[in-house]
């Protein structure tokens, strides 16, 4: 009779963890449609390097901008597939090697299609000592 009692606790635990799960799976669809996400942490990037004569300087995640007194930093994902853009200095646009999807270098807007979405800006601090800029992705 004790071993019936042990039986029926273990059933009983396993029973709960596997309806916590059919409920989890459940809901984890209907957040996702809703939605819900949990907010990343933002990540700070230290440039050290000044930026070229030119006004930009090309990273693998963004591309830093410095011009008439202004600074900001465009993400180098295209927004259509993901490719990384290419920075066209003789244009002055960003273009998407998979596509050919345009973005304009100040507003990070779409210039031409496929890309529906404009680029995400990044927040920069420019300061006078090491590190020149902090960029926050």
């Amino acid at each position: 009779m004790n071993k019936t009692v042990q039986t029926r606790q273990k059933s009983y635990s396993r029973r709960a963890f596997l309806t916590f799960l059919g409920t989890l799976a459940f809901f984890y669809p209907v957040l996702q449609f809703a939605g819900f996400k949990i907010p990343k942490k933002p990540t700070y990037v230290n440039i050290n390097k000044p930026v070229t004569t030119s006004g930009f300087l090309v990273t693998t995640d963004f591309i830093l901008f410095d011009r008439d007194n202004k600074h900001w930093a465009l993400s180098r994902k295209c927004t259509h597939l993901g490719c990384k853009l290419n920075y066209h200095e003789d244009r002055d646009i960003l273009e998407c090697p998979c596509h050919q999807s345009r973005f304009n270098v100040e507003t990070g807007e779409v210039m031409k299609g496929p890309a529906k979405k404009s680029l995400t800006f990044l927040p920069v601090e420019k300061r006078e000592d090491d590190p020149l800029y902090v960029v926050t992705t």
